[in-house]
């Protein structure tokens, strides 16, 4: 019987496939790219959690990621030979050796660049005459014997650094080198000679015999100590005046080392392994920062030690490095998992209504087999054999497509993605039919005909999910969305609570507002509104599972749009905070002025639509904070506004401005600077030059008791109270008295400033000169060149430049993009399956009425009528559950990870989540576009095709 049941089911599926070959395919290929994009999410945030954890590592300063490992120099009671021996090349390479061989995984080393040797880590004086002496302060230099140097540099002069004789602990002459740098620094040239003096004050001679050249200046070989490569200018610590001296290091031959054990300069053995980390993975950071905390102060130092010596000591900075990455990682996270969950809720969704569609267009067959006996068991069981043929190699072509497009990242959690995929396909549709077959059915119900009241089990379970969703969304919005210590799945889960809610309620309340417009278009003469009308009314389309599938998609579209845009606003509002305008020209010091000249020369460049010359003199000290004033200092009317997303507003305590920055402008040009780059509005004609504020004449020496009036930033008004204020400045000594606040400038960075009319300065050359337009760079700058002084020249093109993408926020941005991107399609998709769920009984409905004198214009706009309403419910609940998302979200989502860390000189304030008005309407107008474009077509095609066709006898349709 078995063998007789296998050989019946092949020519059943055969049967089907040949059947519907064209639900068959579209079905597979509907499984495969959901596949594809559930294998493929785990991969790519792998990828870029691994491309910008190795990342960071390469660009972070050598002596930060190099692991090293040192000890003081052999004990003064072990044997004169037992001390030379250990700092000699053998001795030391047979430990390195031990150390790469015990370096635990994950860690792996960069062997080519792995050094050894012997350094002094006290910098000793060189008293040489010829030495460079800038303050009459001597250098200080260090000395290495380092393995490696000739596989590292090359000659430009002179001659390797060698041993002729065996150096020991007694010897007084060896020879060393030095890079380029340093020999132009300090004067060094071939044959010189330096003195290092012995603990007994004994000179050792070191002959400079050549200079080399840097190979890579940049590996870590150079950059783990750079004054192997570089001198530096350093302040004297001990001097009690501004004194400075130069710093750099000799290079000794390789096996010179023990000549620096007789020294005082604390000698020290050392092992510098440069990390390499192209065999690391976002996951493994978990573990290398354990790996680290063992070889710092745990039983991997005591492993390190074992090889080195009892006295050794491991140092690196590389935890630091990965716990910064693992922080940014962290909160990109949760932002990710919003739009992985809410697009993984959508796909399922649709896969779902996928199978309901399936099931409907064959219930009838299906009833059929029932009504003859078949049982739920057999029936289901072929369905599921016929859905697997179709889904599974769907599925494993899917993640093998996922494999290629993301080459790298772990593969089980893309393999659980994708079978996760087929297994709900193939489930959905044998669980469906089972459901809708538990008894069998007659034939004759009419499809548009839905009861309007739903079952007590539907109603029952309709309230227990509403109940639960609405219950987590309180929860939610009283603890929070901060996640402290990763994702937190109730936060991730906020889109599809809140679609979840939305669509319960608008399913119930759907039909409502239908019924009461039905009763006034029925008096109307043309019956195309009642009809439209009556079907939207009772059309299944209209069910919560295709409005769930739409609200998924739209939310997750508006949450990952305004992601996106807010970003990208972070990053212009943090430029234009660094520059001012589009353009500045400063001098080369705060005090440095700009001529006349020069502001006419650029103000007439061609693409200069204003130029703003500005007066800033920063760390003026304040006067003593009023006490009991409230400190509005007159912001009535004349506050500018907030500030732009991503800068501090200034808003600090009267006690936090001690010191701010003098800022002598021209209003009208500065209040028209501010309108084109979108500042606060500047309160110009407050500043207006009457009376004791009047200009003064070039050269001429002011009142210190005039009084000047001020726009103020927040704390510094309320420090400052409303009454005048003496302050002493660089550009002369006045009275101030704050008239207006705003709570940001153009021309200064600090949260606390004064803005003052410049021509009431007894010194009013501009020390800035503000630009709004797009000049040439390259003309900008000659004209700049041309004045004959060193000026600074900043673009807001060119800052904004500076915020590029590390690997991990180019990974989430894109994660983000495709996120959009599928919800759009899927949210298509969705509108597409729920008409096409209803299409043969709209067909049908066209036939009947055109036999009674319908016209193709008529069934046009019946059809089109019919899904508008359907699609203004979507539209209208995507944007409100895409706002309400991001009102649940926002305070707990700082999008300063990705859009500007890692930007030295960023401003780091946090940059929250807003709602982009282009992100919400867009999907929306589009679902409401495709629905009418689908009628529209509907209704097209059915008026190709005769009455005769749809209709047949014998058809309850």
């Amino acid at each position: 019987m078995r063998h007789n049941d296998r050989a019946a089911s092949a020519p059943w599926i055969r049967t089907r496939l040949r059947t519907a070959p064209g639900a068959a395919t579209a079905l597979a290929v509907l499984v495969l790219v959901t596949a594809f994009l559930a294998a493929a999410f785990p991969r790519a945030v792998d990828a870029y959690e691994t491309k910008g954890l190795r990342h960071d590592i390469l660009t972070a300063d050598a002596g930060r990621s190099t692991l090293e490992v040192a000890r003081p120099q052999p004990g003064l009671e072990l044997p004169q030979a037992q001390r030379d021996a250990e700092a000699r090349s053998p001795e030391l390479a047979r430990i390195g050796s031990g150390l790469l061989k015990a370096l635990p995984a994950p860690l792996r080393a960069d062997t080519p660049s792995v050094a050894y040797g012997v350094r002094t880590s006290k910098p000793a004086v060189a008293n040489e005459p010829w030495l460079p002496r800038p303050e009459a302060v001597p250098p200080q230099l260090s000395y290495v014997a380092q393995s490696g140097l000739k596989e590292h540099a090359t000659l430009a002069s002179g001659a390797w650094p060698t041993t002729p004789r065996e150096v020991t602990s007694d010897s007084r002459e060896v020879q060393g080198a030095v890079t380029e740098e340093t020999a132009a620094e300090l004067k060094v040239k071939v044959g010189a000679t330096i003195t290092l003096l012995t603990a007994a004050q004994e000179p050792i001679t070191v002959t400079i015999t050549g200079i080399v050249a840097p190979r890579e200046p940049l590996g870590s070989y150079w950059s783990a100590d750079p004054l192997l490569r570089t001198p530096s200018l350093i302040p004297d610590p001990t001097s009690p005046f501004p004194q400075h001296y130069w710093t750099g290091t000799v290079l000794l031959a390789e096996d010179a080392g023990p000549a620096l054990l007789s020294t005082a300069a604390e000698p020290v053995l050392f092992w510098r392994i440069p990390s390499d980390p192209a065999g690391l993975t976002g996951p493994d950071s978990a573990r290398l920062t354990s790996v680290i905390a063992s070889l710092e102060s745990g039983p991997g130092l005591l492993k390190v030690r074992e090889i080195a010596g009892d006295t050794a000591v491991f140092a690196t900075g590389l935890g630091h490095i990965v716990e910064a990455n693992a922080r940014m990682r962290d909160a990109i996270s949760p932002v990710i998992a919003v739009a992985a969950l809410g697009i993984g809720s959508v796909a399922a969704v649709v896969l779902l209504m996928t199978g309901a569609l399936l099931a409907n267009r064959r219930r009838a067959e299906l009833a059929l087999m029932r009504s003859r006996g078949g049982s739920l068991r057999g029936i289901g069981g072929r369905l599921l054999a016929e859905t697997a043929v179709t889904v599974l190699p769907a599925s494993a072509l899917g993640l093998v497509l996922a494999v290629l497009a993301v080459g790298e990242g772990r593969w089980w959690p893309g393999a659980l993605a994708a079978a996760g995929v087929g297994l709900l396909v193939c489930v959905a549709l044998p669980v469906r039919t089972t459901l809708q077959h538990i008894r069998p059915t007659l034939h004759g119900a009419r499809e548009d005909m839905v009861s309007a009241r739903p079952s007590r089990r539907r109603t029952v379970a309709e309230l227990t999910l509403l109940v639960l969703a609405v219950g987590a969304v309180t929860a939610l919005r009283r603890r929070g969305t901060s996640a402290e210590g990763g994702t937190d799945l109730l936060v991730s889960a906020a889109p599809v609570l809140v679609a979840l809610i939305a669509a319960l309620v608008l399913v119930r309340l759907y039909p409502l507002p239908l019924r009461l417009a039905t009763r006034p278009v029925a008096r109307l003469r043309g019956a195309i509104g009642f009809l439209s009308l009556a079907r939207a009314g009772r059309s299944s389309a209209g069910g919560a599972l295709p409005l769930l599938a739409l609200l998924l998609a739209l939310a997750t579209a508006a949450f990952g749009g305004s992601v996106i845009a807010g970003i990208g606003d972070a990053r212009d509002d943090a430029a234009l905070a660094s520059v001012g305008a589009d353009a500045r020209i400063s001098g080369a010091s705060e005090r440095a002025t700009l001529p006349d000249e020069l502001v006419r020369t650029v103000r007439d460049l061609e693409g200069v639509r204003g130029a703003a010359p500005v007066r800033v003199e920063y760390s003026v000290n304040m006067p003593e904070a009023v006490a009991g004033d409230g400190g509005d200092g007159g912001a009535d009317g004349g506050d500018g506004g907030g500030a732009g997303t991503g800068t501090r507003t200034g808003s600090g305590s009267a006690d936090d401005a001690k010191a701010a920055a003098l800022v002598g402008v021209d209003p009208a040009s500065y209040a028209e600077l501010a309108r084109a780059t979108g500042l606060p509005a500047f309160p110009a004609a407050r500043l207006k030059a009457t009376g004791s504020s009047a200009p003064l004449p070039d050269g001429a020496k002011a009142d210190p008791d005039r009084v000047l009036p001020a726009i103020a930033s927040p704390a510094v008004a309320a420090r400052l109270g409303s009454e005048p204020r003496a302050i002493e400045t660089l550009s002369g000594d006045f009275k101030v008295q704050v008239v207006g606040t705003v709570s940001r400038v153009a021309s200064v960075s600090p949260t606390d400033f004064l803005v003052v009319n410049s021509a009431a300065l007894e010194q009013k050359a501009p020390t800035t000169l503000l630009l709004t337009g797009a000049p040439d760079p390259g003309k900008l700058r000659a004209a700049v060149e041309g004045s004959g002084k060193e000026y600074a020249v900043q673009l807001r093109s060119e800052e904004r430049a500076r915020y590029v993408n590390t690997p991990m926020q180019a990974g989430a941005e894109r994660i983000y993009l495709a996120a959009v991107a599928a919800g759009a399609g899927y949210a298509l998709l969705a509108v597409l399956l729920s008409l096409l769920q209803t299409a043969p009984e709209r067909k049908t409905l066209l036939a009947r009425l055109r036999t009674m004198g319908l016209t193709t214009g008529q069934g046009r706009k019946l059809l089109a009528f019919e899904a508008t309403p359907q699609a203004l419910l979507a539209a209208g609940g995507g944007l409100f559950t895409g706002w309400a998302t991001i009102a649940l979200l926002s305070p707990g989502i700082d999008l300063v990870p990705l859009a500007l860390a890692g930007v030295a000189g960023s401003d780091t304030s946090p940059v929250l989540l807003r709602t982009d008005l282009w992100s919400l309407a867009l999907p929306a107008a589009g679902v409401v576009a495709l629905a009418a474009a689908v009628a529209g077509v509907q209704a097209w095609w059915a008026s190709r095709r005769g009455s005769i066709t749809e209709l047949r006898a014998g058809d309850s349709r």
